[in-house]
């Protein structure tokens, strides 16, 4: 897919996006919010235990670091407005059912409206059977 396609295919698009604080998902999610800006919505769900924790990552772990910056310069000011417009800190995990979502309207709302889920959440366990 060369990145014509890949901006067209994702433009008015909602994204689920798993695994949000690890290493490929921030590559994926920097750069559709650089090439298509006018996407819809992208819901990044991310291991905690409450919503407020969930921001706190996405903004420590995600946005904050280095990998933003050519976005966070080419948005100037308003890097934090688009980003609070288009992204969505989720509180959950793949482990749990419902990707343990708690809050039932939210659930639905993503359940029903997404069009593309990325799926890029992993263990951090590296016992595991």
């Amino acid at each position: 897919m060369n990145s014509g396609n890949m901006q067209d295919f994702f433009k008015g698009k909602t994204v689920l996006v798993t695994g949000a604080t690890g290493f490929l998902a921030k590559v994926f999610v920097e750069k559709i919010l650089r090439i298509q800006p006018e996407i819809q919505k992208l819901y990044l769900l991310i291991r905690a235990s409450n919503s407020d924790l969930a921001e706190q990552r996405l903004q420590n772990e995600v946005f904050n670091i280095d990998l933003f910056r050519v976005l966070r310069a080419k948005l100037g000011e308003d890097f934090s407005s688009f980003i609070s417009k288009k992204v969505v800190a989720i509180a959950g995990d793949v482990a749990i059912e419902n990707l343990g979502i708690k809050d039932e309207k939210l659930k639905n709302e993503i359940f029903q409206g997404i069009d593309v889920l990325v799926h890029s959440a992993a263990t951090t366990k590296f016992d595991e059977r």
